[in-house]
């Protein structure tokens, strides 16, 4: 049951004196009196259905739910048919008349409101001063289908759908543990949505999980409609560029995080969950990684922490070696860049802004776009784009080039929030580069470098754990070494069970 004084709490305004005493008020058990209550909370809403009918008792009886939020089949064989039927007397009604897997009883008109908002029934019956909760729930569900964005080649390929439900089951799945505990709250003055946190008791560090439950309940706010919301709501730096929270789309990735002492929060109506803490380096390791042999999962993570200095500086240096250190050019590549910017009337930067801003907004349009078109609509228009700009002179074929890497260099990270962070750092690394050359880009890196070592999520270091450096955990962050060889959580998620696993081949120690 509903607790009244975390229902007041979380309401920022009652629409009138009249109503709040409504809910407040208990239920009489004369049908015509409750459905007039019901009313005055359901005015304008052609959805609700009040099923008057008669039980085999000759009491009667009201069934109340919202048409497009229920199960009818469950509706009409597992309640009305036993009810009109099959009942004996008026007690077996709280007890197993009703073949609906969970009931409740209630009494006020907070809960009755708020479990038809839920997608419920309420069974209310004449002379009975107390109701019946159904859990009936049938709104319209996705199928289950691979993720858009976070594909996979020889991992799982089911992905998060908008019911939590179905997103906890499909986690259990992977965790049939005992130790996995869910903590469920709801959010929203007026949305009213769920928030299940999920985590491991053993493993989880006790404090992190508190601060998770204190930032939730400090949320006041008249709806959660997505994940990316409520991130807002709990991050430890809001103006920060860089995020600070994972949100991942595939339930063996939400999985392997609570596995290292993570905990994950599951938002109704959401196709993705949201990870914390997490690190800096957690955000360029994939799925794909542990699926794949473990040279050629290294190769892949040195291959995205290059791309991430590619993404960052490699348009900033282009500009730096034209503007100012061109001595540092080879004569052949120096005369053919200046062959190629001969005719171009703009500095190297303003070539730079322009080249960069066309690719952002065919990377928007593409997004937008149903997918065939948006995917022709990428390749086309960067092709004729970029050859119409070089044949009129308004940019280079070097740049052209640069700018091209730097879009492929952005796709190679596996997050797209972190992906969308780094995209935007080109701006102002170009400009210092602009302004001081290759002095700025240093400047830069180190301005980046400062922030991520200041940063913190949940009380863990952002930076972790090359800044603090610890070593052990470094087995799955620049490189990945056999999965034989991680016998422990990473340390820099400060689980409270740091082992995870025995000696597995001949010849090796327990720990």
């Amino acid at each position: 049951m509903v607790s009244i004084r975390r229902w007041l709490k979380g309401m920022n305004s009652v629409p009138s004196k009249q109503s709040s005493v409504h809910l407040l008020q208990t239920i009489t058990g004369v049908i015509e009196n409750d459905l007039a209550t019901l009313q005055t909370f359901f005015t304008f809403a052609p959805d609700l259905v009040t099923r008057r009918f008669q039980l085999r008792t000759g009491d009667n009886a009201v069934l109340v739910y919202l048409e497009g939020l229920i199960d009818k089949s469950a509706i009409n064989n597992n309640i009305l048919y036993p009810l009109m039927y099959e009942l004996e007397s008026i007690n077996d009604i709280w007890n197993s008349s009703i073949t609906i897997a969970k009931t409740e009883m209630i009494t006020l008109w907070t809960d009755v409101e708020n479990a038809i908002f839920q997608g419920k029934s309420v069974l209310i019956i004449e002379g009975q001063k107390c109701s019946l909760i159904l859990h009936t729930q049938g709104w319209p569900q996705r199928a289950i289908k691979e993720p858009q964005i976070e594909s996979t080649l020889k991992g799982s390929h089911q992905g998060f759908v908008e019911t939590s439900g179905q997103n906890i089951a499909m986690i259990r799945r992977y965790l049939p543990n005992r130790e996995l505990k869910i903590k469920e709250y709801s959010i929203g003055s007026r949305g009213n949505t769920r928030v299940s946190i999920m985590y491991l008791e053993d493993v989880s560090q006790p404090n992190i999980v508190k601060e998770m439950e204190d930032r939730l309940s400090q949320i006041n706010v008249d709806a959660i409609l997505n994940t990316g919301e409520l991130a807002e709501y709990i991050e430890d730096h809001p103006i920060s560029l860089f995020p600070q929270l994972i949100m991942t789309e595939r339930p063996d990735a939400a999985a392997a995080h609570i596995l290292q002492g993570r905990i994950v929060l599951v938002v109704d109506h959401s196709p993705s969950v949201i990870v914390a803490p997490v690190t800096f380096s957690a955000f360029f390791q994939s799925v794909d990684d542990y699926s794949n042999r473990w040279l050629i999962a290294t190769f892949l993570r040195l291959l995205r922490f290059l791309a991430l200095i590619t993404t960052i500086s490699l348009s900033a240096i282009y500009i730096a070696i034209v503007s100012f250190h061109y001595e540092v050019l080879p004569l052949a590549l120096l005369i053919s860049i200046g062959e190629s910017r001969a005719k171009v009337p703009f500095p190297p930067i303003v070539e730079a802004f322009l080249m960069e801003l066309a690719l952002e907004m065919l990377r928007e349009a593409g997004l937008r776009l149903p997918g065939p078109i948006g995917q022709t609509i990428g390749v086309v228009g960067g092709i004729v784009i970029g050859q119409a700009a070089v044949q009129a002179g308004i940019v280079s074929n070097i740049m052209v080039i640069i700018v091209a890497i730097t879009a492929i260099s952005s796709f190679i990270i596996p997050d797209y929030d972190m992906s969308s962070s780094l995209r935007l750092l080109r701006f102002p690394m170009m400009l210092l580069a602009a302004v001081f050359g290759m002095v700025g880009i240093v400047i830069g890196l180190m301005i980046i470098g400062a922030l991520l070592i200041s940063m913190e999520s949940f009380g863990i270091s952002y930076g972790s754990p090359i800044a603090p450096i610890r070593l052990s955990d470094w087995k799955d962050v620049w490189i990945r070494l056999p999965m034989w060889k991680m016998k422990k959580r990473p340390v820099s998620t400060n689980p409270t069970q740091l082992i995870r696993q025995g000696a597995n081949r001949e010849g090796e120690d327990q720990i």
